[in-house]
């Protein structure tokens, strides 16, 4: 058995995941990379954290198949012979817009639903056997969609729903010997979303974002890594939370109340 902890993050051959996988690294992780399609992306995601003194695993997958999380699983144990962290990053959406509903149809939800909520539970349910003999935990990454009822579409709003709604039932479930938190990012700056919307929208909406938010900034990949990082690897009495990270976007647009003039 590998001395060093392990952690699987799914997606991390781009974005969040990537950047979370590193992160492990830099940590004193082994990692599993895991990717669908970015072959040539996932290898470079490898080579970073092999540079920040990680073991690697790297394994194609699509968590929306349940054979291959089980697959990925056993190689992951066959390696190292433990498992401490999944991170549930892999998702996907359609940027048809919150209002756009003639967009939409049944096979677009079913897939979304396949990938975010579905490919998440198929994770937990390969991984928890040996979570709960490491005492570990998982961290799920969800977004504001999930929480405020905004996002890139309506399927992908609903499937987050459901992503912060199996949070908090894992968390009951799975404790004491597992904890389960879920992260809940805003806009992030990352090429996923610039692919989604194109440049010049999302340049627009990273400034109405940032005009808009009382921190006055987007997240970066590396700004939700931190988060997942320090649910994984401390946060010792925390679970059960959808952790927002949207600069304070939920708390809405400030209200100056006028001071009453003072009675003579």
């Amino acid at each position: 058995m590998s001395d060093k902890k392990v952690a699987l993050v799914t997606g991390s051959a781009t974005g969040v995941g990537a950047a979370s996988a590193l992160g492990l690294a830099q940590r004193g992780y082994n990692v599993v990379i895991n990717y669908s399609k970015s072959e040539s992306e996932a290898l470079v995601s490898e080579l970073a954290c092999r540079a920040a003194g990680a073991d690697t695993l790297l394994f194609k997958g699509d968590i929306s198949d349940d054979q291959a999380c089980r697959d990925m699983v056993a190689a992951t144990l066959a390696k190292w012979q433990r498992l401490d962290a999944l991170v549930n990053n892999a998702g996907i959406t359609t940027f048809s817009g919150g209002g756009n509903w003639d967009a939409l149809n049944a096979d677009i939800f079913q897939k979304i639903f396949e990938v975010n909520v579905l490919g998440t539970f198929q994770m937990v349910r390969a991984c928890v056997p040996h979570l709960k003999a490491s005492q570990g935990c998982i961290v799920n990454v969800s977004s504001v969609a999930g929480a405020l009822g905004i996002g890139s579409s309506v399927p992908y709003i609903a499937s987050k729903g459901a992503v912060n709604a199996m949070t908090l039932h894992l968390a009951r479930t799975l404790a004491p010997d597992v904890r389960v938190n879920a992260v809940c990012p805003g806009m992030i700056t990352t090429r996923w979303f610039v692919n989604g919307v194109g440049q010049e929208n999302f340049e627009k909406l990273k400034a109405q974002y940032e005009q808009t938010t009382p921190l006055a900034r987007a997240c970066t990949a590396e700004d939700v890594a931190e988060s997942i990082i320090w649910l994984v690897d401390g946060a010792r009495t925390v679970t059960g939370e959808t952790i927002l990270l949207d600069s304070g976007l939920h708390l809405g647009k400030a209200v100056t109340v006028p001071a009453r003039k003072a009675v003579q």
